[in-house]
């Protein structure tokens, strides 16, 4: 018998879309993705060390993960605990739009966290989030992927730690 010909959706172009030297990404940038306008930073803090700090306002996007193959990806930053996936959450600054009251419209660009779907979670403020969906960063927030002893501490340059 003639096999019929099958024009449903097979996701190949989807997971083309996600490759980034060989390695399929579990995230892809929005739309709404945009460079951050404001200097944000994070500072991982491990016991009495001195803390480190990553310029979130160099790239649109940051992906956690324990996956090597993503090393030179622009944006990657390594968390190397046992508990966190390869690919384990996204830090991405998108485009919010607010009514400024007067019929007009505020665009601001925000930070946001996303958990990659993970076995054992993002925590925002000491709260496990929920995969796969957008919450808002705001400066002091608190960020732990999976049982990692890690900290991350979410604050703008300007910030005077009052």
């Amino acid at each position: 018998p003639k096999e019929e010909k099958s024009f449903g959706l097979s996701g190949l172009l989807a997971a083309e879309t996600r490759m980034w030297q060989g390695v399929e990404l579990k995230f892809i940038e929005p739309a709404e993705a945009r460079m951050p306008d404001k200097k944000w930073r994070l500072y991982e803090f491990k016991g009495d060390n001195d803390p480190k700090v990553l310029h979130l306002h160099r790239v649109s996007c940051y992906i956690f993960g324990r996956d090597r193959h993503l090393s030179k990806y622009p944006g990657y930053v390594a968390t190397d605990h046992p508990s966190c996936s390869k690919q384990h959450a996204v830090i991405q600054f998108r485009l919010h739009e607010k009514d400024d009251g007067v019929g007009g419209v505020l665009l601001t660009v925000k930070p946001y966290l996303m958990d990659l779907e993970t076995t054992n979670g993002t925590f925002l403020n000491g709260d496990k989030i929920e995969d796969q969906r957008y919450y808002e960063l705001k400066e002091r927030d608190t960020i732990k992927f999976g049982n990692s002893s890690r900290d991350y501490v979410v604050l703008l340059d300007s910030s005077t730690g009052k």
